[in-house]
């Protein structure tokens, strides 16, 4: 039982840290630009079938995860520049409209060119197997914990890069007074033109990394768009640190949560019920946390600071 609940909590931080790189870009596009984009799940979608295109192409799967990193960072270039560059000038409603469109339009666009039929990612051989990390009590795919050793890196780096760095300045500027920013001399458009192609690389990132384990279909952007919705409301809009408590807190209630309500049930309903009710009861869980922070604590858990 105890090597059953630490290989979920493991299966709860990988989730909880591909929530991350999501929840991270919207939090660098709204902390930043005070732009709504509900579309962002989208570019999630379209860097996942970059990886598998490039994929099928080369039969390398690192090759292709760079390549779709490049092509959906360009992609998420050109798309500020041409559209959300002129978004960030109107009301937040438009912009909820406009990035609802985009949603419809991506998803539309993605069946023309790849086909309506989901796609996989071969994972690397290397990766297939598990790791001993409890001598012949718990193995864990090695796949799974390059997932959870990138995003920790991720994570890190973007500390870093926020933080410790001249970019991350102008970044903080920009966010908390872009007029005075501009008036110091720093270049808000490329700026914000780097911040949305970094938001759209990290959804790449995401898509690809868990192109392997989940099938890459049409609309899969907009099943992960709502958990990262909670998890920089829970964490905090704008908070970079908000958004990776709140993804790891998500990751382990949804995950940890599902087998631990399921248990416990058993004990007072039949295994069938339980087995149904418990990860409903563990999405519920999620969603009452949110609905409590926004009551409580509006402006989440670790909100930015100005």
């Amino acid at each position: 039982m105890l090597y059953l609940i630490l290989e979920q909590a493991l299966n709860g931080l990988q989730y909880g840290l591909m929530l991350f790189l999501l929840a991270a870009g919207l939090t660098l596009v709204f902390g930043i630009m005070d732009l709504i984009n509900l579309a962002h799940g989208s570019l999630y979608m379209i860097g996942a079938f970059l990886a598998a295109a490039f994929y099928q192409a080369f039969q390398s799967f690192f090759p292709a995860l760079l390549l779709a990193i490049i092509a959906t960072a360009l992609i998420g270039a050109i798309l500020e520049r041409v559209l959300y560059r002129r978004l960030q000038r109107m009301s937040h409603l438009s912009q909820v409209l406009a990035t609802f469109a985009l949603i419809l339009i991506a998803n539309e666009t993605i069946k023309i060119i790849f086909g309506a039929q989901p796609l996989m990612i071969g994972m690397p051989e290397s990766l297939s197997g598990p790791l001993e990390l409890v001598a012949d009590e718990l193995y864990y795919p090695a796949y799974r914990m390059l997932i959870i050793v990138v995003g920790l890196i991720v994570a890190l780096g973007l500390y870093l890069l926020v933080n410790r760095t001249r970019i991350g300045m102008w970044m903080r500027a920009g966010a908390s007074n872009p007029e005075m920013a501009a008036v110091m001399g720093v270049r808000i458009k490329p700026l914000f033109t780097f911040v949305f192609a970094l938001g759209a690389a990290l959804c790449a990132l995401a898509g690809a990394l868990l192109g392997p384990l989940l099938a890459v279909s049409v609309g899969m952007g907009e099943s992960i768009l709502i958990p990262a919705f909670e998890v920089i409301v829970i964490g905090g809009i704008g908070s970079m640190r908000g958004a990776l408590v709140g993804s790891l807190l998500v990751g382990m209630i949804d995950t940890l949560g599902r087998l631990l309500l399921t248990f416990g049930l058993k004990l007072v309903v039949d295994s069938a019920t339980a087995a149904t009710l418990g990860p409903t009861l563990a999405s519920m869980m999620v969603s009452l946390l949110m609905v409590c922070v926004l009551f409580f604590r509006p402006q989440g858990l670790f909100p930015a600071r100005g």
